[in-house]
């Protein structure tokens, strides 16, 4: 099995080793660990678009040594024309999962990048930043097999939308794996961006041709949202376990469940042993646990009636661990939760650490690829309801429930940790999974990552709410689970079920440990 990388100097980890590549030249040109993520961010919203675009979101977690851990909320907002009765007078009970209608939220991953910057920049230009992504956009990038997977699987879906087939299709066909892929309209948005600065694209000649097309195709978004726009630094949700102290992202994201399935694992896990039955069955059962927190509550803070923070209570965390039955699974299933990101970690010689996520939401977001700025726009508010009694009740201004989380780690004995994972409900399963074996059980990092995972739920397009497993995993281990009344589907291994996960630990003596995830197609790079 793989071994974790070393590096003294400055890592980072991408799903896409283009990506991974593009941070790590920026950190040898002597650009901190923001700068790098901003040139990750951007490369792969080219390399990676199945995944991720710049017309989607962002969430960052920083580790400052001035600064301290802090928070970036890059959560567009509906646009001011997205109500009920914009959808029920064009004939629809349900906001559309793909198209125009379904581009219904500001794009924010950029002012993300933007507010990242300001916060912790250092001294190289944007146009250095944006430009791996402007060239591979102009100069063309080889298609993956991964892309070329989920573009025939929701070709259908998608092939009708604006702009989807000039940018992924060939006579009607996915592009071939191995075959340049150009996206000339996107490089010169990119060249604009690097010119005129991020903010552009909001409130500047990008966003003014943004709006204008979405407009045309009757998108509820339009330039007053735009340009009302900003990302926001927040102070992150934290917990504290055995191992250490957690930091994750505060509502509309999940990150209150990633961080109570670890605080209450740590409250449960007895002596459990590393991938035993005690370990996969107690963090599922806390899984649940925190989706039954996370399917009532979670959605746009200022529409919260509840504290995010007063589940991470001592009372509370001991209230929801008691209800865990450490031999038997609880009935399920709850409402699942689709989603489809990349997510990426650097850290530079300083010990600045980011842990960064990206999204479009489902695969291609809405499929619409802007023609007159080569921009695919997100799907994300398609998880708003009609229904204006519910806590997820669509309205002008509102941001969107997001599966969306990064997680920091500062450990006891005194490293740092960023990790994260893509896949909707997947993401904070298999954070718990690789946080757990390394911080909890001692792994090492790459084997954390590889070593087999679950996830109780849907995702990457699956209807079932099945315990997925992969088969990599021990049959004893599986035997028990089925035996303990949970609903178990083997799947194969090394799944992209499970999503890609990646992590980057710093010690005190500034030593940086790497892991990618072999079911991507990302690497470590180091220096």
């Amino acid at each position: 099995m793989l071994k974790s990388l070393y590096s003294p100097r400055g890592m980072v980890t991408a799903p896409h080793h283009l990506a991974s590549q593009a941070g790590l030249a920026v950190l040898r040109d002597g650009g901190n660990a923001v700068e790098a993520m901003v040139a990750m961010a951007s490369t792969i919203a080219v390399v990676y678009p199945h995944m991720n675009s710049v017309g989607g979101d962002g969430f960052w977690i920083v580790s400052d040594p001035a600064k301290g851990v802090f928070g970036i909320d890059a959560c567009g907002r509906a646009g001011g024309a997205a109500t009920p009765s914009f959808y029920r007078e064009r004939g629809h009970e349900a906001i559309p999962s793909r198209g125009p209608l379904a581009a219904n939220t500001v794009a924010g991953a950029i002012s993300g990048w933007e507010a990242a910057l300001e916060a912790c920049g250092g001294k190289l230009p944007i146009s250095r930043l944006l430009a791996d992504a402007i060239h591979y956009a102009r100069a063309g990038v080889p298609v993956t097999k991964n892309q070329v997977s989920y573009t025939a699987k929701f070709q259908d879906e998608l092939a009708g939308q604006p702009g989807f087939a000039r940018a992924y299709l060939t006579d009607g066909k996915p592009h071939p794996a191995g075959t340049l892929q150009r996206f000339t309209v996107l490089a010169a948005t990119l060249e604009r961006l690097a010119g005129a600065g991020l903010g552009d694209f909001y409130r500047g000649e990008i966003g003014a041709a943004l709006a204008a097309e979405l407009a045309r195709l009757d998108s509820p978004v339009r330039a007053g949202d735009l340009r009302a726009h900003h990302a926001q630094v927040v102070r992150p949700l934290s917990v504290k376990v055995g191992a250490g102290e957690l930091f994750n992202m505060t509502p509309p994201t999940q990150g209150l469940a990633s961080l109570m399935i670890l605080a209450l694992f740590d409250r449960v896990r007895g002596d459990a042993k590393v991938d035993s039955f005690e370990h996969v069955h107690n963090l599922v059962e806390a899984t649940k646990q925190a989706f039954l927190v996370r399917n009532r509550h979670i959605c746009d803070p200022d529409a919260m009636k509840v504290e995010a923070a007063s589940f991470l209570t001592e009372a509370s965390l001991r209230e929801r661990a008691a209800a865990i039955d450490p031999r038997r699974a609880r009935p399920w299933p709850e409402p699942a939760i689709k989603g489809d990101t990349v997510w990426m970690g650097a850290c530079d010689g300083e010990g600045r650490m980011v842990s960064y996520i990206q999204s479009v939401y489902w695969e291609f977001g809405s499929g619409v690829v802007l023609a007159d700025t080569g921009v695919g726009w997100q799907n994300r508010g398609s998880s708003f309801l009609l229904d204006p009694a519910s806590h997820l009740a669509l309205a002008p201004g509102r941001k969107p429930f997001h599966t969306l989380n990064p997680a920091l780690a500062k450990l006891a004995d005194g490293r740092t940790m960023v990790y994260g994972n893509m896949g909707g409900d997947g993401q904070p399963q298999s954070q718990a999974a690789v946080f757990s074996r390394f911080a909890m059980f001692g792994d090492d990092l790459q084997q954390a990552v590889t070593k087999p995972r679950w996830l109780l739920g849907r995702t990457w397009g699956t209807m079932s709410v099945s315990l997925k497993v992969e088969s990599r995993l021990d049959e004893a281990v599986i035997a028990k689970l089925r035996d303990a009344g949970h609903d178990v589907e083997v799947i194969e291994p090394f799944s992209d079920f499970v999503g890609h996960a990646g992590a980057l630990v710093r010690d005190s003596a500034g030593v940086i440990a790497g892991a990618a995830d072999p079911r991507s197609d990302g690497t470590v790079a180091g220096w």
